[in-house]
């Protein structure tokens, strides 16, 4: 397809408002540090697409195919024309030619997904559809094609697959200790995943409050009236700052059997990033190209990953993160400061420690954190 034909079928159904286009983006614009490096690790891998391709035999993808062809609606122009719409308009906007397969299926729970080994099928379900408005629902279409130009839905079927294999062999004793490391793995890749997407779909949308809606309305339902974007950005940064080292382990235990980080974190993460100088780059067309990508040095993208993740640490009011902060430089009395944080308690140097880790940040803590 040409440019002009490919650009004259993208405008068809487009909304009003305009919104810049990024021609030729690459997807490491927008990927998350965490989520680049391992993307671009595995890419480099010698017969990585062979084997993942081999495996596509293995993987229920053409059953998954089959059973939304049948049992769920197609989006076209016919069905769900304003969905077709606003996919076609994604696409168009971050320059994916291809415009992947999109069904609707009938479940009450909002949620989205994009899979395929190889082609990406998008998938919101009826609970998502009836939620959103118009705005709030083309920041998650554009999320769904960030997935798609990342190549996520690669992984996220190898995922669902072998999450149901686990399941499967569970009654083995030990028979998914192996199964299951792997899935907490990509688990945990899948969670950098999503704030990669989180931000994809702001490069669609254009809109910050159309996604923090978004996401209030996916953790309280419909009641837009009753919530505040600033209210629930501070609950992420109480979530982060508050307690002590007992919850700092309460936390990754909880977010270890989930796919998507949780959804205050999603929202600070996202609003930290629109008020980068990375996303303003972007939106004034410097970005990186998809034929840049071969280049890519491996080196640059686990440097860059490494040095985000100190920056977190360092800036992190979490009391974990903090004690990991304070052991990194060389701060004295860890035995009194590993018993005043885990307690709450504690005097002298250890009682100080404790009241920067817990109360001495939450009392001035604002919102950090799509």
């Amino acid at each position: 397809m040409t440019e002009d034909s490919h650009e004259a079928a993208a405008h068809e159904n487009v909304p009003s408002r305009q919104r810049k286009r990024f021609p030729g983006i690459s997807s490491r614009a927008y990927e998350h540090p965490a989520d680049r490096s391992a993307l671009v690790a595995l890419r480099k891998l010698t017969g990585f697409d062979t084997v993942f391709k081999a495996m596509s035999g293995l993987l229920p993808e053409r059953s998954l195919r089959l059973l939304f062809l049948s049992d769920s609606v197609r989006v076209g122009d016919a069905q769900f024309a304003h969905l077709h719409a606003m996919l076609r308009d994604a696409c168009y906007i971050l320059d994916l030619e291809k415009v992947p397969a999109m069904y609707v299926a009938q479940d009450p729970k909002p949620n989205a997904m994009c899979i395929g080994l190889d082609e990406p099928i998008i998938v919101v379900t009826t609970g998502l559809v009836e939620l959103l408005d118009e705005e709030e629902m083309r920041a998650v279409v554009g999320h769904e094609v960030g997935h798609a130009l990342s190549g996520h839905s690669v992984y996220r079927t190898i995922l669902l697959f072998l999450t149901n294999l686990a399941l499967k062999v569970a009654w083995i004793p030990l028979g998914n200790v192996a199964i299951m490391a792997i899935v907490t793995a990509l688990r945990e890749w899948f969670r950098k995943s999503e704030l990669s997407a989180d931000r994809a779909g702001l490069l669609v949308g254009q809109d910050l409050q159309a996604s923090m809606r978004g996401l209030m309305k996916i953790a309280g339902g419909n009641h837009l009236h009753e919530m505040n974007v600033d209210a629930f950005l501070e609950q992420a940064a109480e979530y982060e700052a508050g307690g002590d080292l007992r919850d700092s382990v309460l936390k990754i235990l909880n977010v270890l059997p989930r796919t998507h980080p949780f959804t205050t974190v999603r929202a600070a993460e996202l609003k930290k990033w629109a008020e980068s100088r990375d996303y303003q780059r972007i939106m004034d067309g410097h970005y990186p190209r998809r034929q840049d990508d071969k280049d890519t040095s491996v080196t640059d993208s686990f440097r860059d990953s490494a040095a985000h993740y100190a920056d977190t640490v360092r800036g992190s009011k979490d009391p974990l993160m903090k004690l990991v902060g304070d052991i990194a430089g060389g701060a004295g009395d860890l035995g009194g400061k590993l018993r005043d944080r885990f307690t709450g308690g504690g005097g002298g140097n250890g009682g100080r420690a404790t009241g920067e880790g817990s109360g001495g940040d939450a009392g001035d803590q604002g919102p950090g954190k799509s």
